[in-house]
């Protein structure tokens, strides 16, 4: 098994309602998002997949946050812009430009500070065949 891992940065505004502490005022953060991606073989050129177009497609999602106030997007109208969510909503859009019968997104973790991550792993039956 061969797993890639890219990290980006977004630096954006949140809060998060219903959560009774200081993070329901507005604030923000400059998140790192790591992204995995797996295969068991390579490609004719011996890789998982080019690390441009891994970059490029996450670019991607991150341009659609960096910069914003994140509860006002789409993905958060109706579910707090917390990190678990920011790295289910990266995942599982990078799965479905992605995944393939042999590439598929495996985690991706969105960091909020230099102490502090959350993980959203992907099934394990997620690739399109």
């Amino acid at each position: 098994m061969f797993e890639l891992k890219i990290i980006t940065h977004f630096a954006a505004a949140h809060q998060l309602k219903d959560f009774k502490g200081p993070c329901e005022n507005l604030h923000g953060h400059n998140w790192k998002i790591e992204v995995y991606v797996a295969s068991d073989v390579l490609n004719e050129a011996g890789l998982v997949i080019d690390f441009g177009i891994l970059k490029e497609e996450t670019a991607a999602i991150i341009k659609e946050f960096d910069h914003k106030f994140l509860n006002d997007l789409r993905p958060f109208k109706d579910r707090n812009p917390s990190s678990e969510n920011i790295a289910q909503y990266i995942a599982e859009r990078l799965s479905s430009e992605l995944n393939s019968a042999t590439i598929r997104v495996t985690r991706v973790t969105s960091w909020e500070s230099d102490t502090a991550s959350a993980t959203y792993y992907m099934p394990t039956s997620s690739p399109r065949t």
